[in-house]
């Protein structure tokens, strides 16, 4: 019996199979943390309800439920925008990590630490992203691009008041920043907190729409906040955010290895 029944899966299913559960795996992961898995637990609930509403003869649920399905669809498409986006634009433009040296890119992760330290003690704003996996070059044209190397003194030139260039974002792939005086997309949610200023609503919506960390530091208290997948800690001190960025950017490579 179970031979005959493996004689009639074809290669075609297995593959099938496989690419329909590593879309899901990285769907969930891109999902997680984030509001987006709260709302997929209630189109989980609404199925569940939908078939309980069958199977115990609620005809009434059974009849809301059905007429308010093509809506359902549309709404989960507008609720899920973000996260789609941010989907597509990961699977359109993934790709491998520079191959920097662990040395390397411990270099730079201590240099942007001890920059946002500074920037933090002498209460000037900044704004400061460190790309991953998830090409950000839209926003590197708006910008004025350098390509220089990582450097605590690069970054405290680049965001002092007088400079041209401070009121923006600097992009960093690597070892090398990028450009700078980039503008992000702002988070327009009305559950953002009234205390979060521009800095803070443009690293959340970057955060939305890709996998790149944000740094923020506020000119108005001087604290340092850390943007990822949409959600925010604040009050970062050094220690803090010198071991968030090696658990994200070295440790987590050396797991891919």
């Amino acid at each position: 019996m179970t031979a005959k029944i493996l004689s009639l899966v074809r290669w075609q299913d297995i593959l099938d199979v496989l690419l329909v559960t590593v879309i899901l795996y990285r769907v969930l992961l891109i999902i997680k943390g984030t509001k987006a898995a709260q709302m997929l637990i209630g189109v989980g609930v609404l199925f569940l309800a939908f078939v309980l509403s069958k199977y115990l003869g609620l005809y009434t649920i059974d009849w809301i439920v059905q007429s308010l399905w093509a809506q359902i669809v549309l709404a989960i498409i507008i609720l899920f925008q973000p996260e789609i986006r941010r989907t597509l634009a990961q699977m359109g433009e993934a790709r491998f990590l520079p191959s920097f040296t662990t040395a390397e890119e411990l270099r730079s992760l201590e240099e942007i630490v001890k920059a946002s330290v500074a920037l933090a003690n002498r209460k000037i704003g900044a704004l400061i992203v460190i790309e991953k996996e998830t090409n950000l070059k839209d926003f590197i044209e708006m910008g004025t691009q350098l390509d220089a190397k990582v450097s605590r003194e690069l970054l405290l030139s680049i965001f002092h008041p007088s400079s041209p260039i401070h009121d923006g974002a600097v992009i960093i792939r690597g070892n090398r920043i990028i450009a700078a005086g980039c503008f992000l997309p702002l988070a327009l949610s009305a559950d953002i907190s009234r205390a979060f200023g521009t800095r803070h609503r443009a690293g959340i919506g970057l955060t939305e729409e890709t996998d790149a960390v944000v740094i923020i530091v506020s000119e108005e208290t001087g604290g340092i906040t850390t943007a990822v997948s949409g959600n925010l800690q604040k009050n970062v001190d050094i220690a803090a955010l010198r071991n968030f960025l090696t658990e994200t950017f070295i440790k987590s490579q050396e797991m891919k290895k």
